[in-house]
């Protein structure tokens, strides 16, 4: 595989325990409102530009999920994952939702379990990448993605990148493919605060990979690490003009939006929010923990979005030059309870997960939903 391959789509997911083989694909539910089916179209778009608002209510694209962490999308349909059984869903252009097979390995417990999904299109083959929590660490493999829209399978797991520390909370978990063909994997300190200062260490940082696992030539500490001081990051997106946005989850006071620099150290464990001390970042944008709890973010033209769990908002954060560009609002509040994550999807609209099902917030009557809502350009 060549090292630029044609990246499609990127995501993230957290899933649990799994079988130790791909499963048979099976129907888990068979009917979603057709005038918010996904539409079909290619698997790329001409990149958008300048600011971007959601409009309108979200309509549901899919039902009866179980702890979802990550969507990705794929020729007119998308890939979802599930934290807590290790599965890989499908949803077809139809609507149907179809469950692919499960990722081998994968040992769940507490927050952990499959977590990231991205898929890579390089030449005739394509491979989807996750991220999982194993039985001693977190790890990414791949597996070669097969068959057409509606009736996908997944070939034998091979790991890409092993040895990121893993405990029962603070696993991070995002996957996502640069613009430059490189490949960002965002760990969490696994309770192991003073390694997030380590540039040798593997947790709280973002890394940055090739497609086969390799540090990626001009990293700045001579290894795999691009950024760290990182307390548990759980989403990556670039804004048109190239910047790299993260997520972060605070401790007991702020969560974070950070603009991403090579080498750059945001602060972790000596800083929470911001802050003006000498060596490191401050964040761009800032929300006390029961306004946000961060989890994926998603990025159209140069607004980025960002799905609140704890919050149970969408936060929306216009920007300009790596720079706020007005002041951040929220949209969904308390409509839709926990979201887990947002994906700008090849329609122009956002793909929305929701999280009330995994036994973190209060217990709700509805499994959790893809949801779908519309944007149009900022007035």
């Amino acid at each position: 595989m060549t090292r630029f391959g044609r990246v499609v789509a990127a995501g993230c997911l957290a899933l649990a325990a799994v079988a130790a083989s791909a499963c048979t694909p099976t129907d888990v539910q068979r009917t979603v409102p057709s005038a918010v089916a996904p539409t079909p179209g290619p698997s790329s778009r001409p990149a958008a530009t300048g600011l971007w608002h959601p409009d309108g209510a979200p309509g549901t694209l899919a039902q009866g999920l179980a702890s979802p962490w990550s969507v990705v999308a794929v020729d007119g349909g998308a890939l979802l994952s599930q934290r807590d059984d290790g599965a890989i869903l499908e949803l077809a252009p139809t609507g149907r939702v179809r469950t692919v097979g499960a990722v081998p390995g994968v040992v769940s417990g507490g927050e952990s379990g499959l977590h990231g999904l991205a898929v890579l299109v390089d030449g005739p083959e394509s491979w989807l990448y996750a991220y999982h929590g194993a039985q001693d660490d977190n790890r990414v493999v791949r597996m070669p993605l097969r068959g057409q829209p509606g009736a996908r399978t997944i070939g034998d797991v091979e790991v890409v990148f092993s040895g990121i520390p893993r405990a029962n909370t603070h696993n991070g978990g995002r996957l996502a493919f640069g613009p430059d063909g490189y490949l960002y994997v965002a760990t969490g300190d696994a309770r192991d605060t003073d390694s997030a200062q380590d540039p040798h260490a593997l947790g709280g940082k973002i890394l940055r990979l090739t497609p086969d696992g390799e540090a990626a030539p001009g990293n700045p500490f001579d290894g795999p690490v691009w950024s760290l001081g990182h307390r548990n990051v759980q989403g990556l997106a670039w804004t048109a003009d190239g910047t790299l946005w993260a997520s972060e989850f605070g401790q007991d006071t702020w969560d974070e939006l950070n603009r991403i620099e090579a080498g750059g150290n945001y602060g972790w464990p000596v800083v929470e929010g911001p802050d003006d001390r000498e060596g490191m970042i401050g964040p761009v944008a800032w929300w006390p923990t029961d306004e946000a709890s961060p989890s994926g973010i998603a990025a159209i033209g140069d607004t980025v979005f960002i799905a609140g769990l704890r919050g149970e908002r969408l936060w929306v954060v216009d920007t300009a030059g790596g720079e706020l560009a007005g002041e951040p609002f929220a949209v969904l509040a308390g409509e839709q309870g926990r979201l887990r994550d947002v994906v700008a999807a090849p329609d122009g609209a956002l793909w929305i997960l929701t999280s009330n099902t995994d036994g973190r917030g209060d217990p709700r009557p509805e499994d959790d939903l893809l949801l779908q809502l519309r944007v149009t350009p900022a007035t």
